[in-house]
């Protein structure tokens, strides 16, 4: 079984990943540790580096508990929903987890939401996590 985790290093993608690791461990599974952006230019550096510094400790606390595990920041030009909705359909994952967090109406309107994109666009079935 393969399990992905749209993981940020923030509280909401942790929790994700807590959950994560205890499907995988009673699913015999693998985790996909996925993060994207959609450019790779000078100005996003930081952020490219903050999230390269996230997965890797993803990566040592699920080689921590033994979960087989990859990790992927995925800049390919697409928005991070539509990149995340692309890759779990390229790995055919079986099952997504997300971190969630609570948005006003207004924000979700001005900046959209990666989290409804993907529930409502995944090719398997999504848990979500608060």
């Amino acid at each position: 079984m393969k399990i992905m985790v749209c993981y940020t290093g923030n509280r909401s993608s942790r929790e994700a990943l807590n959950v994560a690791i205890d499907r995988a461990k009673v699913l015999n599974a693998k985790i996909y540790l996925v993060a994207s952006l959609e450019k790779g230019t000078e100005d996003e550096q930081k952020t490219i580096g903050q999230l390269e510094g996230a997965l890797k400790a993803g990566e040592e606390q699920l080689k921590k508990e033994g979960v087989p595990c990859e990790t992927h920041l995925l800049v390919r030009g697409m928005t991070p929903d539509e990149d995340l909705i692309a890759y779990a359909t390229e790995q055919q994952v079986d099952e997504i987890v997300i971190g969630i967090r609570k948005r006003s109406r207004m924000g979700k309107l001005l900046f959209g939401s990666t989290a409804q994109y993907i529930i409502l666009n995944a090719p398997c079935p999504v848990l979500t996590v608060k």
